[in-house]
C-alpha cells in the first residue's frame, strides 16, 4: 500500500508543478483560480529558494520509509526532473521560461479581467428587425 500511496503522491506532485507553471492560464476561463495559483506559485518559489520542506516531498519520503527506502536523493526535482525531463545544465533556462510563462498567464488574466468588466459596463446593443 505504501508503494501505491508514494506513486499517488508523485502524480499529485507532478500535477502541482504543472499547476504552478500553467495554472495562471486557467484563470483566463475561471478568474478566481488566480488566488489559488498565486498561493501555489509563491509556495513553489519559497520551497525552492529557501530551505523549507515541500509537504509533498515529505509525504513521499514517509511512504518510502514505510517501504524501507530512504529519502528521495536530492529531493523531488533532482530525482524526477533533473537529467530526466531536462538536463540539469539547462536549469537556468527552464527557470526563465517558467517565470515567463507565469508572467504571460498573469498578464492575460489581467487583460481578460479588464475586458470582462468593460463588457459588463457597456450598454446592451439592441438589434431591430424592421
Amino acid at each position: 500500500m505504501s508503494a501505491f500511496l508514494a506513486n499517488i503522491t508523485v502524480a499529485v506532485h507532478i500535477f502541482a508543478l504543472l499547476f504552478i507553471g500553467f495554472g495562471g492560464f486557467l484563470a483566463w476561463r475561471w478568474p478566481k483560480v488566480i488566488f489559488v495559483h498565486v498561493f501555489f506559485a509563491a509556495w513553489g518559489v519559497l520551497v525552492n529558494v529557501f530551505p523549507w520542506p515541500c509537504p509533498l516531498t515529505a509525504l513521499e519520503n514517509m511512504f518510502r520509509h514505510q517501504q524501507g527506502l530512504g529519502d528521495l536523493p536530492g529531493g523531488f526535482n533532482a530525482y524526477y526532473l533533473y537529467d530526466t525531463i531536462f538536463p540539469r545544465s539547462s536549469l537556468p533556462l527552464v527557470i526563465v521560461i517558467a517565470m515567463a510563462t507565469v508572467i504571460v498567464s498573469y498578464v492575460g488574466t489581467i487583460q481578460r479581467w479588464r475586458h470582462r468588466h468593460d463588457d459588463a459596463d457597456a450598454p446592451a446593443h439592441r438589434v431591430s428587425m424592421g
